[in-house]
């Protein structure tokens, strides 16, 4: 089997749309969560959210291109760009019918449909855009990434809801690992900061209200947390066979070593009380990766700022970690960037790769009132130092989906 390493990371986001100023941004704990001023949010219960800001989406791909792509293939397509610059890959060097994307999104195209069904009931049928349904449809994403890059290996968009970004990172880690790809640019993207969508996760009082406050409204673990805050955004990575990259002389900045899926079987929007699915999809995750609990040094939490949510990943990680559970540090990314849906999986992968890399653990920011149930070690308010060499993801969403990476240190 062969070993998968990263040799590329991209993205968009509230922190910034380079990895540079997410990573440099997400060690201060700054917040990206601002008000929200693409529409009106007056009669909405929140009104804050995680927004893109500067990004030029004609600028980067021109006005024609634009047109024909919803929000979240654009973010994407930016992303893929920067890790593929990032990796130093060459098409021309490359065999591209082994090179794949695995890209998804949970929502998809919702500013186009929104947009699209106005035009409908104001001005007809004849006016809607015959590009509506693939501008739409969330496998978008990669297949604009694959037209780009002219990759003609195997495409799949994982739709998992939130844990769609580890869902792809973890699948196309096992497409490369058992000889069925060179390269997969794999991860997630979304763009649903709309009007619907703020008006249900609204009315389902899922939502941080704290308005007045925005960067203090996403506080996973938190004894004061109110809800999660959404957020857009992409994050993408290039894996690579280890063999593949070493005959190139690739920078290596991290390596896939196991993943691991499970369903919690229970509601449709809630996590399993007792962290049931969660538990699973860690310990399978280690199993692959051929390590014990004892062997993380670092967990990147999914952690959403809901009550339910967060009292559920701190159960599971004490199930699977014990009394141990108390000496790993946990890091919540949400806490500053609120919850990127599809997209947080992959942001939070890149996260965790150059927390290794740097021997850094972004804090968990919002920490001042005590949870009685979660008692461990959230890296609060301030970044820590350490010495790292694996660390694992949890992401996990609507409908029970859990998706688990872990990512070691490259060593020879």
């Amino acid at each position: 089997m062969e070993r998968v390493v990263i040799t590329g990371m991209g993205l968009i986001s509230p922190l910034g749309n380079t990895v540079t100023q997410f990573w440099d941004r997400l060690i201060k704990g700054e917040s990206g969560i601002s008000p929200i001023t693409s529409f009106d949010t007056s009669g909405f219960k929140a009104k804050i959210a995680g927004v893109v800001h500067d990004f030029d989406g004609e600028g980067r791909f021109g006005r024609k291109e634009v047109r024909r792509m919803d929000r979240f293939s654009q973010f994407a397509l930016a992303a893929a760009e920067e890790a593929w610059s990032h990796s130093g890959l060459q098409l021309d060097k490359i065999n591209r019918e082994r090179l794949g994307v695995y890209v998804g999104s949970g929502v998809g195209g919702i500013h186009t449909l929104m947009d699209q069904g106005i035009l409908l009931k104001e001005r007809g049928p004849d006016r809607v855009s015959p590009t509506l349904i693939p501008m739409m449809i969330s496998n978008m994403a990669a297949a604009m990434i694959s037209i780009k890059l002219g990759a003609l290996g195997p495409t799949m968009s994982p739709v998992t809801a939130c844990s769609i970004g580890n869902t792809s990172i973890g699948e196309a880690f096992r497409l490369i690992r058992y000889g069925g790809a060179d390269i997969v640019i794999a991860g997630g993207s979304e763009a649903a900061i709309t009007e619907i969508s703020l008006a249900s996760f609204g009315n389902a009082t899922s939502l941080s209200t704290r308005n007045d406050e925005p960067s203090k409204a996403s506080r996973p673990f938190d004894g004061k947390r109110d809800g999660f805050v959404m957020s857009e955004g992409g994050g993408i990575v290039i894996l690579e066979s280890l063999s593949h990259a070493q005959r190139r002389n690739a920078q290596i900045h991290g390596e896939v070593i196991g993943y691991g899926a499970s369903s919690d079987a229970y509601h449709m929007v809630a996590t399993h009380p007792e962290g049931i699915g969660a538990y699973q999809a860690m310990k399978l995750g280690l199993r692959e990766a051929g390590i014990q609990p004892e062997d993380v040094d670092v967990i990147s939490a999914h952690a959403t700022s809901t009550v339910v949510g967060d009292h559920s990943e701190t159960l599971a990680i004490k199930k699977l970690f014990g009394e141990g559970a108390y000496q790993i540090p946990i890091t919540a990314n949400k806490s500053m960037t609120g919850h990127a849906l599809g997209a947080a999986g992959g942001l939070e992968a890149i996260a965790l790769v150059k927390s290794i890399q740097e021997g850094i653990i972004p804090p968990t920011i919002n920490q001042e009132e005590a949870d009685p149930i979660c008692d461990l070690d959230y890296v609060p308010n301030i970044a820590r130092k350490a010495d790292l060499n694996i660390g694992i993801s949890n992401s996990f969403g609507f409908g029970g989906h859990n998706a688990v990476i872990v990512i070691q240190r490259y060593n020879n």
